[in-house]
């Protein structure tokens, strides 16, 4: 991997960290954090106001994560099959512009909402310090697990099987 690779990873912590004072720590069994994005096709998304009575998958992500790539393709097969049963998944890309965001994700081939995070302020609100992160929130808004890097279908599947 060339230093060039590893330095937008280092730019997100330097943005995310910034000078704001701590925030208190998205806890499992809280309520998950609002928020209003745009999706990569222009339109506007509020959460939870949107996604009420859904399960709730929030991803955070970005192309130069290594294994963003991975996890996003793995998991649209269980988007497809639980989508009728309620699941949503919001995946956030951090700081990145559209024009980077839509080819990666036309190139994936996914079909969930992609959001753009465009000034990291939901990503910091999440507190993600590191890309993928992973939130599972029920269908009352409340965060219930958490996948901190890279998670398999069959350990997604099973954080939202007693949900749905």
């Amino acid at each position: 991997m060339t230093p060039f690779r590893i330095l937008p990873g280092i730019v997100l912590l330097m943005l995310l960290a910034g000078c704001e004072p701590e925030s208190p720590v998205i806890k499992v069994n809280t309520p998950a954090p609002a928020f209003a994005l745009d999706r990569l096709d222009g339109a506007g998304v509020r959460f939870p106001e949107q996604y009420r009575g859904q399960v709730v998958a929030i991803r955070f992500w970005a192309d130069w994560c290594p294994y963003c790539r991975a996890e996003m393709t793995a998991l649209e097969p269980v988007y497809r099959q639980f989508r009728d049963r309620g699941l949503a998944i919001l995946a956030i890309n951090v700081l990145q512009p559209p024009e980077t965001v839509a080819p990666f994700v036309q190139q994936l081939g996914v079909s969930y909402d992609v959001l753009l995070d465009r000034q990291g302020e939901v990503t910091r609100r999440y507190q993600v310090m590191s890309l993928p992160v992973t939130f599972i929130v029920d269908r009352q808004g409340i965060v219930r697990g958490r996948f901190l890097g890279e998670s398999t279908p069959e350990a997604f599947t099973q954080a939202i099987a007693g949900l749905l």
